[in-house]
């Protein structure tokens, strides 16, 4: 078992936690057309056919490897535009000129679907839940709108778990309010952390902001696998919901699109309203981003001393390496048993000199680990 500092898939480069990753916005990808793409290290080109449907395969022929984003789509299907191969959207060859019958070609597909305007690729066979969204909207009509786009100079999982570093929203975004998470396990796939402190009452206009808040100040963070997470912020008459949707990049930092999402209301004044509501949430999400970024673009993440305000990192830490994992680029399975030498671990996204490892290295990964025990209770 892999320890908080000495990990297999946080903060990792070689390896992800399976899972929906977003590609591109819905808008950008008209029908009859094909868009190359790269997602996670590996090449696709992703279509949509006349019928609407998206479709994702690995970017390269099997006949002599040409780059299908190059071809054309063909109802829907997709043709190669080297040699004019038809391919069905599950992959097989159905059609090759001058060929009397179709080779037994076949490309690999990927599981996808659209939710909130973003189209989302699942990095392996089958999808285990759907595409993300707020705990709160799962079951009810939503009006989304796109936020911000943005690229940060460190892991996705390092950009996540700072939404649930409780005290760094003291000391950077100057809350006045001591946020405790309470962790809560939805099924193997999902993790929760919801504060349980309420607004003090020291002061005159905290007392008037505690009177939107029937219990604790709302705020809590839900992530699907380890690759996206849905804030929800706000008194207890109306929340505010962000969608972080993150890949990682080649050089292992981080790319995202933010979602604001909100319940759909009726008519052209629950649409004016929607509109209001849409737009203060993306105030929020930029005012906390604000601060944030000048940490993502220099921080060399290295977990050395966990301490007990560190309990939800280490918790999240600890579920992302639970998760299903597959290999960068590949996409193939990692084997959860798999076994590495004792105190040695793979590069750190972003500290590429992690320290003495060996013998030399084991007391201190032993003291870390025993610190994180103490933060958890455990």
């Amino acid at each position: 078992m892999s320890s908080v500092r000495d990990t297999k898939t946080f903060n990792r480069t070689a390896q992800f936690a399976e899972g929906w990753y977003w590609a591109l916005p819905s808008r950008a990808l008209r029908r009859g057309k094909v868009k190359p793409v790269q997602l996670m290290g590996r090449d696709l080109a992703i279509y949509r056919g006349r019928s609407g449907r998206v479709v994702a395969v690995d970017a390269h022929c099997p006949h002599m490897g040409a780059h299908l984003a190059e071809g054309r789509v063909d109802g829907d299907a997709l043709r190669c535009f080297f040699h004019g191969w038809r391919f069905e959207p599950d992959g097989a060859c159905s059609e090759a000129p001058q060929l009397e019958q179709p080779p037994r070609a076949c490309l690999r597909t990927w599981p996808t679907t659209e939710r909130h305007g973003l189209i989302w690729v699942w990095t392996g066979p089958e999808p285990r839940l759907p595409a993300p969204c707020a705990p709160e909207l799962e079951d009810v009509p939503v009006r989304w709108a796109h936020g911000n786009r943005f690229v940060k100079g460190t892991h996705p999982n390092v950009v996540m778990i700072n939404a649930i570093d409780a005290h760094h929203f003291n000391t950077v975004h100057r809350l006045v309010v001591d946020l405790d998470f309470e962790t809560t396990r939805e099924n193997a796939h999902v993790i929760t952390f919801a504060n349980r402190t309420r607004v003090p009452t020291t002061r005159w206009l905290l007392r008037q902001i505690g009177r939107f808040y029937a219990g604790p100040l709302t705020y809590s963070m839900s992530y699907a696998y380890a690759s996206s997470g849905t804030v929800t912020v706000g008194p207890d008459l109306l929340h505010c919901h962000i969608l972080f949707a993150l890949r990682m990049t080649p050089e292992g930092h981080t790319e995202g699109q933010t979602v604001l999402l909100t319940p759909r209301r009726r008519g052209p004044l629950g649409w004016l309203f929607d509109r209001v509501v849409l737009f203060a949430t993306k105030l929020v999400g930029n005012y906390f981003a604000k601060g944030d970024t000048r940490i993502f673009q220099t921080i060399k993440f290295d977990f050395q001393t966990p301490t007990k305000a560190d309990r939800s990192i280490i918790e999240f830490i600890r579920h992302a390496e639970e998760q299903p994992a597959v290999a960068w680029g590949t996409w193939a399975p990692v084997e959860a048993t798999t076994e590495r030498p004792a105190g040695r671990a793979l590069p750190l996204a972003d500290a590429p000199d992690a320290g003495p490892r060996d013998d030399e290295g084991a007391p201190r990964e032993v003291e870390v680990e025993r610190r994180a025990a103490e933060a958890v209770g455990a």
